[in-house]
């Protein structure tokens, strides 16, 4: 069982910045390669970043390859997502998750889901 909790979500105006966290409980978080998904209101969970058990390699979404940046920090078991110039079309609920087998960018293929934290950006 491993915990997840996203926080930073909020409002923002489009061009804004933001930055989620996502906090883990355990002394294991090294061992999984860590995930952000975003959904919208009618939409499916998709896919916007996942980033290795060391950090040292990282995977986006085109929609927002050069936008967002994900990082991690071990010592205090905590993941992040800068996310700069944003659109509209970024508004969702942000999760985060964690994958044992770093094998999948599918929401099917992650092992603990966060619950999730809303960002709303304005026109």
């Amino acid at each position: 069982q491993v915990d997840l909790v996203e926080s930073g979500g909020g409002l923002v105006q489009a061009g804004g910045s933001l930055r989620l966290s996502c906090a883990a409980s355990g002394r294991t978080f090294s061992s999984y390669f860590m995930d952000w998904f975003r959904q919208a209101p009618g939409k499916e969970r998709e896919f916007v970043a996942a980033i290795s058990r060391s950090g040292g390699t990282r995977y986006y979404a085109g929609s927002v390859k050069g936008r967002f940046t994900i990082s991690r920090d071990n010592a205090k078991n905590t993941l992040y997502l800068q996310m700069n110039s944003l659109k509209p079309e970024d508004s969702a609920v942000y999760y985060c998750a964690a994958d044992s087998t770093g094998s999948s960018q599918s929401a099917r293929g992650m092992d603990y889901w966060g619950k999730g934290t809303l960002v709303t950006v304005s026109s």
